[in-house]
């Protein structure tokens, strides 16, 4: 079994340490650089270009982030590249330009977005490119469409599941990703206590990150129920586990 532990060793800033889009914006070299700097582990989101090249946004439609109509699968890289991150100079990195930034410097979670009809590959590009990368890196998804193709067309980077909820239709459906191979869970820590949660950790020895901490009470969930935080909107101590 592949030695996960760095995964829990250190908070992991969501979308790269940004300032919550005041200058700093999320998922930016900027805000990955940021994040270097502190020593924190990195979360950042890729969705596919027009052209097949993994680029690092969260949302699919470029309106929120670039003030530009339209959805990232209807352009390609070059055009991605020549867009803006909330009028700053950052423009939407690809997923090669992030890691080259990084490069191995701290540990990186790669959440695969998926957009149906319009993801085709996207796994399929994003292992290429981390098979070739020598740092710590997972990938991750809510998407179960995208979670079954982790073996196949990632293999051997840990895949883990993006989940919320408490119902028990929800709960089941993430049982049922237990299938697939999956190595940990990033959960909602707002859904924390939850069956699910208690299993994997407790029966599997899983690893669970929390997902978004932006206060103390969250904080204290996250370390009672769950073993390291996705954080934002504040500076913790990036030695600070429990």
């Amino acid at each position: 079994m592949t030695d996960i532990s760095w995964l829990t060793a250190r908070p992991i800033a969501h979308r790269g340490f940004h300032d919550l889009n005041n200058k700093r914006w999320e998922n930016t070299l900027s805000a990955f650089s940021a994040a270097i700097e502190r020593g924190y582990a990195i979360e950042c989101d890729v969705h596919l270009s027009a052209d097949g090249v993994p680029i690092v946004i969260h949302d699919d439609d470029l309106r929120r982030l670039t003030g530009t109509e339209g959805f990232v699968w209807q352009r390609t890289a070059a055009e991605m590249a020549q867009l803006r991150i909330g009028g700053t100079g950052d423009h939407p990195p690809t997923l090669k330009e992030m890691l080259d930034l990084v490069d191995g410097r701290v540990p990186l979670v790669v959440e695969i977005k998926g957009v149906p009809g319009h993801d085709a590959g996207l796994v399929k590009a994003v292992g290429r490119l981390l098979k070739r990368y020598d740092g710590q890196v997972a990938i991750m998804s809510f998407d179960h469409w995208l979670i079954r193709e982790f073996s196949t067309e990632a293999p051997g980077i840990p895949g883990g599941l993006t989940a919320y909820g408490t119902g028990n239709h929800e709960i089941e459906a993430h049982f049922a990703m237990l299938a697939h191979g999956i190595a940990f869970t990033s959960y909602a820590a707002g859904d924390l206590p939850n069956r699910f949660v208690s299993f994997v950790r407790g029966k599997l020895a899983m690893p669970v990150i929390t997902w978004t901490i932006r206060d103390q009470p969250a904080i204290d969930l996250t370390f009672k129920y769950a073993d390291q935080m996705t954080f934002e909107g504040f500076e913790p101590d990036p030695v600070r586990i429990a």
